[in-house]
């Protein structure tokens, strides 16, 4: 009988052991978990670099739309406007293999009638739309120009965008940017903590380049004798990011 009571308490012990060898106390009575392993060891900081791009491609989102009784009369209007344009665009420098057709739709224009209390077809709206890229940031306000002359009043200007068409030594200075900045924070906070950086045991980044949105409208300025379509465009500039999150082991 006391075998068996002496055998049960050291069983007991050994649990109690075990459960201690991951708790320790905060000098309150209550358990403290203790994690030996874990990835959140080291100095972990974050960098951010940015630099400033000129864009070189602007991407200009136009089409025309046509609206009328019968299909193939919608059809036929918005094929003949959509060829001036295209000649508009090619005639003013732009490639065809920058231009590129985003959407092409035909669908009934209905209207509500009370009578029936129906839906009733009245027509047909063709919508052609291309995306194309300008490459002579001097000219965007031209081929406006011109294609807004093509296409007359079926044209659709949809807005522009511009881009850097290869933006990866941007990105080299803005990583250069972020990694420094990020050992520049680390270096500080070990110099405050008396202890000594080793080598990153941990490296992410992220970057993004936002791309500014210029709207549809257009001004137009009266010259003597004649008019003359002006449209301003201004691509500004990009801000081009990089993050990183970095992780420093301690000596």
């Amino acid at each position: 009988m006391k075998n068996k009571i002496l055998l049960g308490v050291g069983v007991v012990v050994i649990l109690v052991m075990a459960v201690l060898t991951g708790c320790s106390t905060n000098g309150t009575g209550q358990p403290v978990t203790v994690n030996t392993v874990s990835q959140q060891t080291g100095i972990w900081v974050t960098g951010e670099g940015k630099v400033t791009a000129t864009p070189d491609i602007a991407t200009l989102t136009i089409g025309v739309q046509a609206q009328s009784d019968k299909v193939s009369d919608a059809q036929s209007q918005a094929a003949v406007a959509m060829d001036k344009v295209m000649t508009a665009l090619t005639s003013n420098g732009i490639d065809k293999k920058d231009i590129q057709t985003q959407n092409f739709s035909i669908q009934q224009v209905t209207k509500w009638d009370d009578k029936t209390q129906t839906q009733i077809v009245i027509g047909y709206s063709v919508a052609n739309t291309v995306l194309a890229k300008i490459r002579a940031m001097d000219k965007v306000g031209v081929i406006v120009d011109a294609s807004v002359v093509a296409g007359g009043d079926l044209i659709r200007i949809n807005g522009i965008n511009f881009s850097v068409e290869d933006p990866t030594k941007y990105y080299v200075q803005a990583r250069d940017l972020a990694m420094q900045k990020a050992k520049d924070k680390a270096n500080q906070i070990a110099k405050d903590a008396g202890i000594t950086l080793d080598r990153p045991s941990y490296i992410s980044e992220t970057n993004y380049m936002p791309v500014p949105y210029q709207s549809n409208s257009y001004k137009a300025d009266m010259a003597v004798g004649a008019a003359v379509l002006t449209t301003s465009i201004s691509p500004g500039q990009l801000d081009i990011t990089v993050d990183v999150q970095v992780a420093y082991g301690i000596k």
